[in-house]
């Protein structure tokens, strides 16, 4: 019998709520994060929100020697895989070093450390590797920094397939409790609010240059122009679900299914990959449509992307078939944190019984979708989907369920 992976311990940083709880409080009261960016003069730019995450002390919860090898995604990093371990009453120390590893995602989070090191390029008298290998080295870095602090020599890796990455890495995770390993600290964190992250972000020409936070990121609404970047992203502990039980672990629900596809090339004639996607994770959780209580939805806020997300959920679920969410509404898309975000509010809407809300959106009735907007919805939840998907054509669908 194939082991059954569940989740054990979270560990969320958002730009609405730092720790899960602050983050959970926030989200079912529509709470949003997003505001003009701080953290560096966004005046020249013409996208200048952002979802930051404020009052993040790493020198109180950190060791001072880990701060001048690392940048704010690996300090975010590694303090939420500390509180998703807590969470799950795991101390490293006490466990055999083979029987834990690391499996993380990364997208953008490279380009502030990259930043740092061309600044030092350009110092006088400065010796440093190029940009280019600090920014490719550093997609290993967040996995590694968590492997090294916490002594786990089992599976390690770093997923890289943009925004779609964070259920990829839970995914790969979930293949590696499979294998045998009784756990892996896994999920995403990314941050690039910064100058050279922020023209990178500008280039995609995704990003939507509204200067009112509530009017900014709309997606599914008739006023959709981009999104607005976020920092943060959530860890997770999975375990091997017996084994979890053995030790009494709280266990907040299962990675029952996944489904990952990537779209045709454009102007070939062939249909998106999302509906592909969600049928395998459905196919994968051995579920029916009928069965999924509530989608989490990827929300790009472009309209043609929107159309796409709207017309793969109709023909799965069927018009209105499911209600549907996007609570990064609050937090702006994190890239490879996105999904493990939406993945810990799935875990959390499903133990609370309450479908957070998709905040300051008109839905459009063209798109079909039985959007829950404005104030959470009271709901009997056994099962969600979490969608996301990458630049680039990556397409992820991920079922979780209580157990």
């Amino acid at each position: 019998m194939t082991a059954s992976a569940v989740v054990t311990g979270l560990g969320v940083a958002a730009p609405n709520g730092l720790g899960t709880q602050d983050f959970w409080a926030a989200t079912r009261a529509g709470k949003s994060g997003i505001g003009r960016i701080t953290r560096f003069d966004p005046a020249r730019y013409p996208s200048q929100l952002a979802g930051e995450i404020p009052g993040f002390a790493a020198e109180e919860l950190l060791p001072g020697r880990l701060l001048p090898q690392t940048d704010r995604m690996t300090r975010l990093a590694l303090v939420a895989a500390d509180w998703a371990l807590a969470d799950a009453g795991v101390r490293p120390a006490d466990l055999p070093a083979f029987d834990m590893g690391v499996v993380t995602a990364s997208a953008s989070g490279g380009f502030e450390f990259g930043q740092g090191e061309l600044q030092k390029l350009w110092s006088k008298g400065s010796q440093y590797v190029s940009a280019y290998q600090s920014f490719a080295w550093f997609y290993a870095v967040n996995s590694g920094q968590i492997s090294i602090r916490n002594g786990m020599k089992g599976p390690s890796g770093v997923i890289v397939s943009d925004q779609a990455g964070g259920l990829d890495a839970v995914a790969q995770a979930r293949r590696q409790i499979r294998k045998g390993t009784p756990l892996i600290v896994t999920g995403a964190v990314d941050a690039s609010i910064c100058p050279w992250g922020w023209v990178a972000q500008m280039a995609g020409g995704r990003l939507s240059t509204r200067s009112e936070p509530a009017r900014a990121y709309l997606p599914f609404d008739d006023e959709a122009s981009g999104h607005v970047p976020g920092e943060g992203g959530a860890i997770l502990i999975l375990e091997e679900a017996s084994a979890a039980r053995r030790r009494g672990a709280k266990i907040y629900g299962e990675i029952a299914g996944y489904g990952t596809t990537f779209d045709p090339r454009p102007g070939s004639g062939r249909p998106p990959g999302l509906r592909r996607a969600i049928e395998l994770a459905l196919r994968d959780a051995r579920l029916e449509p009928s069965d999924v209580d509530v989608v989490f939805a990827d929300a790009a806020a472009l309209p043609d992307h929107d159309r796409v997300e709207a017309e793969a959920i109709g023909a799965v679920f069927g018009p209105r078939g499911v209600p549907v969410t996007a609570p990064k509404s609050m937090t702006g898309r994190l890239y490879s944190g996105g999904a493990p975000l939406d993945l810990s509010a799935a875990l959390l809407a499903i133990e609370e019984g309450l479908i957070p809300p998709t905040v300051n959106v008109a839905p459009s009735p063209g798109y079909g979708l039985d959007l829950v907007v404005a104030q959470p919805r009271p709901a009997r939840l056994r099962t969600a989907m979490v969608l996301a998907r990458g630049h680039g054509g990556f397409n992820s669908a991920m079922a979780v369920r209580a157990l």
